[in-house]
């Protein structure tokens, strides 16, 4: 009976020397760089499924497969793995395994997507009430559409995704998603610029510029006006005062040559 409690409490310790394996789920992108979080220091391995890919001995990191080569590091300070320039068949189970100072082994799954898509947004119709937007991308992907926080619809895999938006709420914050579980990718919508202004907005931003149209015309017709006035003006009473003014001048010059050209008179007058 002693020696059955000595071997459970022997394994007992060495149930807690060690930490229990973790496991995790990893998520990368296409091109992208992924670092696992369990250290190895002093002395470990790295595993891909069962097989070993990297070890670390005295400090020393050693490249197992060349299919990792200039893609797998690791740092010497945080003893941490990194893989870089992601790639679809790196997808697959991890395992960090040290050996030395707080002994455990880590498991982690790693999946690798694809770059998710930059969406686009386009305007399909608008009407005096409404607006309708098509979200797109160019290869299928989860597509969202958000107002302020709230999500108002998604599609799990598509190449688009509509919305209707009424015209209440236009001054909203609209935002359209294109994501995966690695990455999203977010555009914002403005939903007035890219609809337009409709009714009362239009016709109150077109108001003012009518306004302003219609005094420019009226200015222009009011100078037009008074330079025709002034021409009436000048070509019908203009000449008629000048002829006047010359038939006058002449008239007493007619009159001083008659004076001139009659014969000298004797003046009989009784002196």
């Amino acid at each position: 009976m002693e020696s059955s409690m000595r071997v459970i409490v022997l394994l007992v310790v060495m149930r807690f020397s060690a930490s229990e394996e973790v496991k995790k789920n990893l998520t990368g992108t296409v091109g992208g760089n992924i670092t696992l979080p369990a250290p190895v220091l002093e002395k470990g391995y790295l595993l891909y499924g069962r097989t070993i890919i990297a070890d670390v001995k005295g400090g020393i990191f050693d490249l197992s497969e060349d299919i990792y080569k200039n893609r797998l590091q690791w740092d010497r300070n945080s003893g941490l793995f990194t893989l870089t320039e992601l790639q679809r068949n790196d997808s697959g189970i991890y395992t960090v395994d040290s050996k030395t100072g707080n002994v455990f082994t880590s498991s982690y799954k790693l999946t690798v997507y694809d770059s998710v898509p930059t969406p686009a947004v386009k305007k399909v119709s608008v009407s005096s009430e409404s607006c309708s937007l098509l979200c797109l991308v160019d290869r299928e992907t989860k597509l969202l559409w958000f107002k302020d926080e709230q999500r108002l619809n998604q599609s799990s895999s598509a190449l688009s995704l509509p919305l209707t938006v009424h015209k209440q709420d236009f001054s909203s914050s609209y935002r359209c998603v294109a994501a995966n579980p690695a990455e999203n990718k977010t555009l914002p919508v403005h939903v007035r610029t890219t609809c337009g202004d409709t009714n009362n907005d239009t016709n109150s931003s077109t108001e003012p510029r009518s306004y302003n149209i219609l005094i420019i015309i009226f200015c222009v017709l009011s100078v037009v006006m008074i330079i025709l006035a002034a021409f009436f003006i000048k070509s019908k009473y203009l000449p008629r005062n000048k002829t006047k003014t010359n038939g006058q001048a002449q008239g007493g010059k007619f009159t001083r040559v008659i004076n001139n050209d009659l014969p000298h008179q004797p003046d009989h007058s009784i002196r």
